[in-house]
């Protein structure tokens, strides 16, 4: 898989665990929670995540909502601030 389709595919990945986990990314934006360089910095450690390819199994099991991202996930943190 070529960089840009790495970054698009985690990209998505990571604005579909923060909507699973009630983060929202836009209203985060509006509020400086988050700028753009952290939604890339988002981006970029979970490309470098070595559990990354559990997520879209997580995620498809957690459609409903979760209360947080799992313990593997590196920007758990990141989305628990968000969403408070």
């Amino acid at each position: 898989m070529g960089l840009a389709k790495r970054i698009d595919h985690h990209a998505t990945l990571f604005h579909n665990m923060a909507d699973t986990v009630h983060a929202d990314l836009g209203e985060a934006l509006l509020n400086g929670k988050i700028d753009g360089q952290g939604l890339r910095a988002a981006v970029f450690q979970c490309m470098t995540c070595d559990s990354a390819e559990q997520c879209p199994d997580w995620l498809e099991a957690h459609a409903e909502g979760a209360d947080s991202a799992p313990e593997y996930c590196r920007n758990r943190q990141l989305l628990r601030r968000l969403t408070s």
